[in-house]
């Protein structure tokens, strides 16, 4: 796009963009003529991908702002009337938002409420922050057509969401969101009232604590052993932090009510869309726990909790032998709670028939060696929780499956049926339970997760990712993904490729004759997936909601007896490994940016 189509665009954008907080900000840009930042804010206009409309907050096309928000809530009015005709002629169609504590959020949501309102939907708006899980809990609650939470989850504090939901409680997915895309970009008017009219007519209804408790009830009633948590739930010290998101409020209480004793770390439990404390609010990254851990290591706390902003994340850490805190990963804390899910299932005869177990395809195949020893079926779906969310919505429809847990890499869990996305704060009240379980067994958890490494294989994951912004990255990222597709990579850390998959073309084959592929059924996605000798596999795959392009490393080795000795040499050979792979990943990351 040139530098005359820009202006235009951005010329446009000041027009039809009623807040001048984020008209100003490109009226100066124009004035001080910096394309640069021009061309970045105007080169495309923000689309849902994995996690639904998200970017960084300011004035443009390709930027959070009232104007996309009107726009994007305006062609998803328009698509609800259109699949829902009778419920539209009734006056009965509905829909529930939510907003987290970022900045513009409360903002965003208002708008939200107030332009599907003057589209004759009736709103539902929580009067204040609340979590994505609640959100979605809430629109299977109150029977809503739709949905929205406003989030950008746990993306750096520029950032700010906006994830459309559907009447199943679970985020778009084709044919709707692509469906919804085409009357956002059809929007001619964006109808709208006030908050005041809108109230005063019915079509704006205010919800809080006719939800809340509800959602903290069918949490707790998805634990297993309600007489040993209270029996000795004050045994457990937790150390909890919500990174200035919305967790603190369930949290607190639905831990509190088991009678645990949870010390939430006093500088993150505000709300505060500034995240004062942290670069990320990401219970991923060490450095976002390190208030926590440090509390923790003052109480002698039994273990480290913490919550993204919008609480659907959920971290952890543990004390070592030597008093160290351990971080747990997303994937070990998988396989850690369906382990706790399925013995509790089968010990207390409450193991569904035919139980399935959904993973994406960069989790960890870890789980897939506990599903497979209990006899429930594992199946595979793409990045998102909302595929996961799919699956599970099929299950409820053809009865073919009982679904018993789900989980991401990037610390997502779902160990309930009433939500359709992961959720933090059962994960929270699950992982509680487990501790207070393996205690009664005089093990930790860590000593329980060595006992799965030494039964199943040890498994070592990493993750490689680089930053390309702006249009100039979107085709640095692109050409790297054409350049995989099309050379292949024969070996990665000395291991041979033995198969890829290939989930655009829809093909899984073998490099050295790709004559045999066979087909795959996954929608299509911009996934590479390379399979090496000795079970390692690498995925590659550019974000949907960030400018970056990540690799994910899930390497295993068997454990050589069952010894601990066995267990530090499958470590010391995957680490070895991986750091070749993470080398070479490196190195193809490096090059492609100097090109």
């Amino acid at each position: 796009m040139d530098s005359k189509e820009i202006l235009e665009r951005a010329k446009k954008y000041i027009e039809e963009e009623k807040d001048s907080r984020f008209s100003k900000e490109v009226e100066e840009l124009i004035a001080k003529n910096d394309m640069k930042e021009l061309e970045d804010r105007f080169y495309q206009s923000l689309e849902f991908g994995t996690g639904g409309l998200r970017g960084i907050m300011g004035g443009g096309t390709n930027r959070m702002n009232p104007l996309e928000i009107n726009l994007a809530t305006q062609g998803l009015a328009n698509y609800v009337i259109k699949a829902f005709p009778e419920k539209a002629k009734n006056g009965t169609l509905s829909a529930v938002i939510a907003y987290d504590s970022r900045l513009n959020s409360d903002v965003f949501a208002e708008a939200t409420a107030c332009i599907f309102a003057a589209n004759g939907i009736k709103a539902y708006l929580f009067t204040s922050l609340r979590p994505t899980p609640e959100l979605s809990f809430a629109i299977r609650t109150l029977g809503a057509d739709t949905g929205v939470v406003v989030t950008a989850s746990h993306n750096p504090r520029m950032y700010n969401g906006y994830k459309a939901y559907w009447n199943d409680g679970a985020q778009v997915i084709e044919p709707h969101d692509k469906g919804i895309i085409k009357e956002v970009n059809a929007v001619k008017e964006v109808k709208s009232i006030s908050k005041e009219e809108a109230i005063k007519n019915g079509k704006l209804v205010l919800i809080d604590k006719e939800i809340d408790e509800k959602f903290w009830s069918m949490t707790k009633d998805q634990l297993f052993r309600p007489e040993l948590i209270k029996e000795h739930a004050s045994d457990v010290q937790v150390v909890y932090t919500p990174l200035h998101g919305t967790g603190a409020m369930h949290v607190e209480k639905v831990l509190g009510d088991l009678g645990l004793n949870v010390t939430t770390v006093p500088e993150q439990r505000k709300p505060d869309g500034n995240f004062p404390t942290v670069e990320k609010p990401n219970p991923e990254e060490a450095p976002a726990l390190k208030l926590a851990v440090e509390l923790a290591e003052k109480e002698h706390a039994d273990v480290v909790m913490a919550t993204d902003p919008d609480a659907d994340r959920f971290g952890t850490a543990f004390p070592g032998k030597d008093g160290k805190y351990v971080l747990v990963t997303g994937n070990q804390m998988g396989a850690l709670l369906f382990d706790y899910v399925v013995l509790s299932r089968k010990e207390l005869g409450k193991m569904p028939k035919n139980p399935a177990c959904i993973r994406s395809i960069v989790t960890s195949p870890f789980v897939d060696q506990i599903a497979k020893k209990n006899g429930i079926e594992l199946i595979e779906c793409l990045t998102g929780f909302k595929w996961i969310a799919a699956i599970e919505a099929q299950f409820e429809k053809d009865n073919s499956k009982s679904y018993v847990f789900g989980l991401e890499e990037s610390y997502g869990y779902k160990v309930e049926k009433e939500v359709m996305d992961k959720d933090g704060v059962s994960a929270a009240a699950m992982c509680a339970e487990m501790t207070l379980y393996w205690r009664s067994q005089d093990k930790t958890l860590l000593e329980r997760l060595n006992d799965l490494y030494k039964e199943y294989g040890y498994f070592e994951d990493r993750a490689v990712s680089q930053y390309f912004p702006g249009e100039s990255g979107s085709a640095v990222m692109a050409g790297i993904m054409t350049k995989l597709r099309e050379e292949g990579l024969k070996t990665l850390g000395g291991k041979k490729v033995v198969k890829i998959r290939d989930i655009k073309e829809s093909i899984e084959f073998n490099p050295d004759d790709k004559s045999n592929s066979k087909p795959l059924s996954f929608p299509k996605s911009n996934v590479l997936q390379f399979f090496l000798e000795g079970g390692t596999i690498v995925s590659a795959r550019p974000s949907g909601t960030e400018p970056k392009i990540k690799f994910y490393i899930n390497s295993t080795a068997p454990v050589k007896d069952g010894t601990d000795e066995g267990l530090a040499e499958a470590k010391k050979e995957t680490g070895a490994l991986c750091d070749a792979i993470t080398a070479e990943i490196k190195s193809i990351l490096d090059a492609a940016s100097k090109a």
